[in-house]
């Protein structure tokens, strides 16, 4: 459990938040949420002990770890991504040194009945039972799962780390916390650096995680899957919403709408009390009853109304000027770097007007044909030809880090821009919210978000009528997304659109394009549509993988033995459903009492003596402990 009380943060005389307190539950799932410089991986660089917070308290219950992936690592790495990885296994890489050695000093005894003897041996085995309790049996399964599941291929897990970018390193750290399993599981953007499978398999992962989570993201659907409650940072202060994000948008919305009526209900209250104090105030008869309302004005508790941060971007793209028919084509097409092929006989077809998704695993090549399809890339083999008259507008993956650092705002605009356009530069750069004194800065010192924003700006100075975006939203806010999306839903060209946030991509394109396997496939609709034929797909294969193997049954066993060996693991298996119940009905009463504890905790000025003298810890960590081995108990019969 995370007890966070009266935390105060202050930056350069200003307060980024000042007094809050929550109470995070040892499952809890919880989204931070606010606008950009709110404070929320500030807030979990306190809870990993990486930050100390001007004032407050933190308490976190004894002996729980955090692990913590920040939005952007700087390593230095002289290791494999096997190896890296296995550093994950600190404890368990002890606990198998210290049980070998324990090993080799009983086996070269013959003192059996000796007190020490029997004391190494009980040693032996208590560090046994601990290895196994760690899943120091199973590291290399575990590493191997979770490494391919964020989207690693087998033969990659001996290449060295250098040669891998920064967000396949984030990727490596991200499996290290991952295996480690803390308590308590801090990702500050988890999804940046991931594709749209590896997102849900680290959804279905977390789904299974039975500590407490929580993260910082502006991908609503990733959000919505993973976390029960959100926590927004406003002006300072803290709003806990016990529900999922867009439920929170929601109630959010619900409660500034209470508050304004009873702000302005106040407001009339407080105009009625003014006309009347000042109607009677030089009238001795009215003398006592001014005095009443004026102290009433004075205890009364203003009302304010939260506001609603409605600073995003706005802007339209430019008309898209007429072409041909056909915007793209490719016949039998292969594309690489050196010898290294990554797309091999790619046959693609994009007409006037048509909008699509590349999706796939990162280095599948959808970035590889955006850059053939946009000229910096030679085929190996095959043709690639534009339409008559195409003009293409391209945001590349790391279009901001493109940007010239030593330039400002405005010259980086001002460069490029020509004609009619020029003076409409600062008009531009303030729809995308660079006021007159940030156009004066230096690119070097924007957010990444501020880079992101310059770098769309810059498409909005000619007209085209190919509009290529290679992962957009990356660094983008909520609001600024929205914008983004309306201002595509909008345009009226060919767009091709690589992206891994599925809130983003739904309803913007009408036909999917997934990269596998040095190919693609085509899928007509949108990105649910593609994700929801997929788990067809899978269902499917693993239908015809079970009517095989009863067919193999059937080949191998009489009906009579068939008949019996199911009599008995129905058996088996109602017997450990039972089992299942009861454990989680002593699960579900031990989880009562344990919240009853936690609110208790949360109020330290009613039960100060019972905290004073440590009791309600002890409580506390006892049924914690309980907890923990009835949810063991369940794993296993579950996994049974």
């Amino acid at each position: 459990m995370i007890s966070l009380n009266k935390i105060s943060v202050n930056f350069t005389g200003d307060f980024l938040f000042k007094d809050i307190s929550f109470v995070a539950g040892d499952k809890d799932r919880i989204g931070l949420v606010g606008k950009n410089g709110a404070g929320k991986s500030t807030l979990l660089k306190i809870i990993h002990r990486l930050l100390e917070p001007e004032s407050g308290e933190m308490i976190i219950t004894h002996g729980f770890k955090t692990g913590y992936l920040p939005q952007e690592i700087i390593t230095d790495y002289k290791t494999t991504v096997w190896e890296e990885t296995m550093t994950a296994f600190v404890e368990q890489r002890e606990l198998e040194k210290r049980i070998k050695e324990l090993n080799e000093a009983l086996m070269s005894r013959d003192d059996y009945e000796s007190d020490d003897y029997i004391k190494q041996a009980q040693l032996l085995a208590d560090t046994t039972d601990r290895f196994h309790h760690l899943g120091g049996s199973t590291m290399e399964g575990d590493a191997e799962r979770v490494l391919t599941g964020l989207g690693f291929k087998s033969d990659e897990l001996s290449r060295p780390m250098a040669e891998f970018s920064n967000g396949w390193q984030m990727r490596v750290s991200l499996a290290k916390i991952l295996l480690q399993n803390p308590e308590i599981i801090l990702l500050d953007e988890p999804t940046n650096h991931l594709d749209i499978e590896s997102i849900q398999w680290l959804e279905d992962f977390l789904a299974n995680y039975y500590g407490c989570l929580i993260l910082v993201s502006h991908d609503r659907a990733f959000l919505d899957r993973v976390t029960n409650r959100t926590i927004e940072i406003t002006a300072g202060t803290i709003q806990d919403y016990k529900c999922s994000y867009s439920e929170y948008v929601r109630q959010r919305l619900e409660r500034i709408e209470t508050q304004q009526s009873a702000y302005e209900n106040q407001q009339k209250q407080i105009a009625d009390i003014e006309r009347f104090v000042e109607r009677f105030r030089y009238k001795a008869t009215k003398a006592k009853q001014v005095q009443s309302r004026l102290k009433m004005l004075d205890k009364m508790e203003r009302i304010e109304v939260d506001s609603i941060d409605r600073s995003s971007i706005s802007f339209r793209f430019p008309p898209a000027p007429h072409s041909g028919r056909v915007t793209v084509e490719t016949e039998e097409l292969s594309l690489g770097y050196g010898e290294l092929n990554v797309l091999n006989n790619i046959d693609f077809h994009l007409e006037r007007g048509e909008r699509v998704a590349f999706v796939g695993r990162n280095g599948e090549g959808k970035s590889t044909l955006v850059k053939a399809i946009v000229g910096e890339l030679p085929p190996q083999k095959g043709t690639i030809k534009l339409g008559h008259q195409v003009v293409i507008g391209y945001y590349a993956q790391n279009q901001a880090m493109l940007l010239n650092p030593e330039k400002t705002v405005f010259e980086t605009i001002d460069d490029i821009a020509v004609g009619d356009i020029r003076p409409k530069i600062r008009t531009i750069l303030g729809s995308f919210l660079f006021d007159t004194e940030d156009t004066e800065k230096k690119v070097k010192v924007l957010s990444g978000g501020e880079k992101s924003r310059l770098a769309l700006a810059k498409l909005l100075l000619s007209p085209f009528n190919l509009l290529i975006l290679d992962e957009p939203t990356n660094h983008l806010d909520m609001q600024s997304k929205d914008v983004l999306k309306n201002a595509l839903l909008q345009y009226e060209g060919s767009l091709i659109l690589v992206s891994h946030d599925r809130d983003f991509l739904q309803g913007l394109t009408e036909k999917v394009f997934e990269f596998k396997n040095k190919t693609i496939k085509t899928y007509i609709g949108d990105v649910y549509d593609f994700l929801e034929k997929k788990k067809i797909d899978s269902l499917n294969e693993l239908q015809r993988l079970n009517n095989n193997k009863t067919d193999n049954a059937k080949e191998n066993a009489s009906s009579k033995e068939l008949y019996e060996l199911k009599k008995k693991k129905e058996a088996e298996e109602r017997k450990r459903l039972n089992q299942i119940k009861r454990v989680e009905e002593e699960i579900f009463k031990l989880e009562e009492e344990k919240e009853e504890l936690e609110k208790m905790l949360a109020n330290p000025e009613e039960n100060a003596e019972q905290i004073a003298d440590g009791t309600l810890y002890k409580r506390y960590e006892r049924i914690r402990k309980s907890i923990e081995e009835k949810e063991y108990e369940w794993t296993i019969l579950a996994e049974n």
